[in-house]
């Protein structure tokens, strides 16, 4: 057996420093926090190599005295803290005294600091935790830090670093999430000589905003100022209409810390809840305070996570705050209809005739051909025999949906009529369409509904799908074009997937910073040549796509996302184009559910009708 021996303390400092330093992000967080503890209110923050060559800080804070500089790169050292139960009522972002002792354990590191009251300032120099100079020097109040070659001596942690611009990337969503919980700070952030963020430090929160997400999410904003027994929210919501695929747009801090928390997600989405889409997620920015003694901050070492004493009090407290706000009047969205292409033939309207009183017993008038026009909904439907139809509708769609793990005998059915092979098209008749959502199609013993959005959706993704393994698809330029602002990860992810997005017909260039233009978009998508659609792009591809995964992967996202342009319920199409989605659809190799599961097609049969009303027993 190996003896048992102490570990040296460059060793020792070396495995601390993993704990605490993740990657460059995690050095900026410490040093930022740390000016932003002691008074700085302009700081600049400028990276090289991702922060992997250099990383320089500076702030104009109350600086370091020069008795105390070497004993600050001491392992928990620290002015926050003098006793256990001070812990309890910490208000400052960095108290435990390892960040300079780790970062000086795995990099190499410079630090000028000086007093307003000190005449000369200080000159510290310290490398894998082994000090090499400390010298006066000129320098201006506050404090500068210079980080270089990280990891340079732990060769086997900085193989695991991403390339310079994700670890960019990773630093400026950092620098966001500070500038947002301090307006009143001025944040500047350069990366490899260019400037990527800056903000005007006047206290304005709504200004940090504009600065940060543009103007288009600065106008959708809806203020919270929510104050309840010493638990205080204040900050914005977004307007249901700003919202991502993923929590990117969710930003809060407990008491000017940033911080993650499952349950604080939760309580927001939870008051969002009937505001947003499923699998849409919204944008906010709230701070939160409360007492200290309440909030356990000190749960892990990058003092991210955090414990509530009473979190079901916080978690009703955070949903009544956002369900309230979100309940104003003005959140009522306005509908503006698009104007009808011209030149696009609609077909003669029909008219429906009542029998009786029966809100099914519709007859057309006479003068209605085989290959018919839009059967449309009685004026006069009741609303409870429309409800029954549509529970009966439900219950068939349920019905054969529950039998899609084992639908062989339905398919055998429709193929053996003939009806899904393509080959019978004159013998089938379109009947119409009800509820402006399902069309009717009678073919040999079976009545088919057929819903429009689902047959569109499964015909557009199959064609998309086609176009990108063909490489046949057209572009349709826009203008003016659509201009994206991306921060650098997803300047990045767009830049990794460029190809992709040309190939299927996109045209996107940089616009000069952190812009990009899109200049054209694949024809069938031009209807939705919109930011959000974009966005959301790039949305998923972050959730679900990564570089080492095959392109075909990219390419089956795209398809799915196109499937929005797809003919929606209550949008009514005339009989020919009705007719031409029927004739693709029945072409595919499986049209019977759209890429979501839905089914696109159910069926009656004769006999089941004619058992109905009791033609046959």
């Amino acid at each position: 057996m190996s003896q048992i021996q102490v570990l040296d303390q460059i060793t020792i400092d070396k495995i601390a420093a993993g704990e605490v330093i993740e990657r460059p992000a995690s050095i900026v967080k410490e040093l930022v926090e740390n000016a932003i503890d002691a008074g700085g209110t302009n700081i600049l923050i400028e990276i090289e190599g991702g922060g992997i060559t250099l990383i320089r800080i500076s702030d104009n804070g109350h600086g370091i005295a020069k008795a105390d500089v070497a004993k600050a790169f001491l392992r928990h050292s620290t002015s926050k803290i003098r006793q256990v139960e001070d812990l309890n009522v910490i208000q400052t972002l960095g108290f435990r005294g390892e960040a300079l002792s780790s970062i000086a354990a795995v990099a190499k590191v410079e630090l000028i600091t000086k007093q307003k009251d000190e005449l000369m300032g200080t000159n510290y120099k310290i490398e894998g935790a082994q000090e090499v100079s400390l010298e006066d020097a000129a320098a201006p109040d506050g404090t500068t830090f210079f980080i270089r070659q990280l990891f340079y001596n732990v060769p086997a942690r900085k193989k695991f670093l991403k390339s310079a611009t994700t670890e960019g990337g990773h630093v400026q969503d950092l620098l966001i999430r500070l500038a947002l919980s301090h307006p009143e700070i001025a944040f500047t952030f350069i990366h490899n000589k260019q400037e990527k963020l800056r903000t005007a430090g006047n206290g304005k929160l709504k200004d940090v905003i504009y600065a940060l997400y543009g103007r288009e999410v600065a106008n959708h904003l809806l203020e919270v100022n929510y104050v309840k027994e010493g638990f205080g929210i204040k900050g914005f919501l977004g307007k249901p209409e700003i919202n991502r695929g993923n929590r990117s747009y969710e930003t809060f801090f407990v008491n000017g810390r940033y911080i993650k928390s499952a349950m604080i997600s939760k309580s927001i989405e939870d008051g969002y809840k009937n505001f947003v889409m499923q699998h849409k997620f919204p944008f906010v920015v709230l701070h939160f305070t409360i007492d200290g003694e309440q909030v356990d901050v000190n749960v892990h070492p990058t003092k991210m996570e955090l414990r509530f004493q009473n979190h079901q009090e916080v978690f009703q407290n955070i949903y009544d705050c956002v369900h309230q706000t979100l309940l104003e009047p003005e959140l009522i969205p306005k509908v503006e209809l698009p104007t009808p292409s011209k030149g696009k033939k609609e077909m003669s309207e029909s008219h429906v005739t009542k029998e009786s009183s029966s809100p099914f017993l519709l007859r057309p008038q006479s003068n209605r051909t085989t290959m018919s026009p839009t059967i449309q909904q009685a004026d006069t439907l009741q609303e409870k025999g429309e409800a029954y139809f549509i529970t009966k509708m439900r219950e068939r769609v349920h019905q054969y949906y529950d039998k899609r793990e084992d639908t062989s005998n339905e398919q055998l059915h429709l193929i053996e009529a003939g009806l899904l092979k393509g080959v019978h098209k004159p013998n089938y008749r379109l009947i119409g369409q009800v509820f402006d959502t399902y069309w009717l199609v009678a073919f040999q013993e079976s009545l088919y509904i057929i819903d429009q959005h689902a047959a569109h959706e499964k015909v557009l993704y199959e064609r998309t799908l086609k176009d990108l393994k063909t490489r046949e698809h057209t572009s349709q330029q826009i203008s003016p074009p659509i201009i994206l602002k991306l921060h650098m990860s997803e300047a990045n992810l767009l830049e990794t997937y460029l190809s992709s997005f040309t190939r299927i017909g996109f045209e996107i260039d940089s616009f000069g910073g952190e812009e990009y233009a899109v200049r054209a978009v694949p024809g069938n998508l031009f209807s939705l040549a919109k930011k959000e659609l974009l966005i959301e792009m790039l949305d998923a591809l972050a959730a679900g796509i990564h570089s080492n995964m095959a392109v075909d992967l990219v390419d089956e996202k795209i398809a799915s996302i196109s499937c929005r342009a797809a003919v929606k319920g209550n949008q009514r199409l005339s009989g020919a184009e009705v007719d031409q989605l029927m004739e693709e659809l029945l072409t595919l190799e499986n049209p019977y559910f759209c890429p979501h599961g839905r089914p696109t097609i159910i069926s009656f049969t004769k006999r089941e009708l004619e058992k109905k009303f009791k033609r046959i027993v």
